[in-house]
């Protein structure tokens, strides 16, 4: 059966009708069904007019943006925004390091644990702290003041130009060595290791760093300038290569230097022989140091 025809308030129209000509015997509606007809249609103008249908609201909001997914109206209405800027290059994150990066960082991972494992005289209290007295002293024959200080006394004890003219380009060698070694320390600025007790027999400033050891660039340039310039029986020579060896170790072993500093000292100090080697100062190539030297 048909359900009868309803307003749009819900109500059943007769009913509605019925009601409105019982209420109210003067209006329109009262006079029959032509009345009931226009107070229908003048209900359906009325709703469409102030927009009551829940219907037709339900329907507008459900079409509206702000209720799409994903959408946001807001964002779209205001200006488009630029793409952040990237970041520079020291700052971004390196996820994919080089070959060279890799082999670097073992190497110096496993330079720092041999360097502990060989500190065995760091301290007086470590496994060897007997022998460090010792060390020590050896410490002290590779120093450059001993060095310096003896080379000028036996220039100036000196009276053959043959012997000055060695003593010249061993004063030469050594105070190379000692700006090349502070310079190289005070560009590099790598930190003795953290075992070591700065206890050294006259320090300068430069002496807090590390990189290259000045004991070992020494004892390599000192034991090849003596070979190549002094007649000395087998047994001194290899005793002269023995000293220069043991100051290279006693340095990792007291604790001031890491395994990479004492080795790059010794291609140091054998690179430094090859300068001096080459800029040999004689009477022929520099006669005002020698005059002046021999008028003192």
């Amino acid at each position: 059966m048909p359900s009868p025809r309803r307003s749009v308030e819900g109500r059943p129209l007769g009913v509605s009708a019925s009601s409105s000509s019982s209420s109210s015997p003067g209006s329109p509606a009262h006079g029959g069904g032509g009345g009931g007809s226009r107070f229908e249609f003048q209900s359906l103008l009325s709703s469409r007019a102030t927009g009551v249908d829940p219907t037709c609201a339900r329907l507008r909001a459900s079409e509206s943006p702000v209720h799409r997914r994903g959408s946001f109206p807001l964002a779209a209405a205001g200006p488009s925004q630029a793409p952040p800027p990237p970041l520079p290059e020291e700052d971004r994150m390196d996820l994919n390091p080089s070959f060279l990066g890799i082999a670097l960082r073992s190497l110096l991972a496993i330079d720092l644990w041999l360097s502990k494992k060989l500190g065995v005289c760091a301290g007086e209290s470590s496994s060897w702290g007997s022998v460090r007295p010792l060390m020590k002293l050896l410490e002290i024959s590779g120093h450059g003041i001993p060095w310096l200080l003896g080379t000028l006394y036996c220039l100036c004890r000196s009276d053959s130009w043959a012997g000055r003219e060695v003593l010249m380009n061993l004063l030469f060698a050594l105070l190379l060595d000692l700006l090349l070694v502070a310079l190289i320390k005070g560009l590099v600025r790598r930190r003795r290791p953290a075992h070591n007790q700065m206890d050294m027999f006259v320090t300068l400033s430069v002496d807090k760093y590390s990189f290259p050891s000045g004991h070992a660039t020494r004892a390599a340039l000192m034991s090849r300038f003596i070979l190549n310039h002094l007649v000395l029986a087998i047994p001194l020579r290899v005793l002269v290569v023995l000293w220069a060896f043991v100051l290279g170790l006693s340095r990792v072993m007291l604790g001031r230097h890491n395994v990479t500093d004492v080795v790059f000292g010794f291609f140091l100090g054998y690179m430094q022989y090859s300068i001096v080697d080459y800029c040999w100062l004689s009477p022929h190539n520099a006669p005002v140091l020698f005059l002046l030297w021999s008028q003192r």
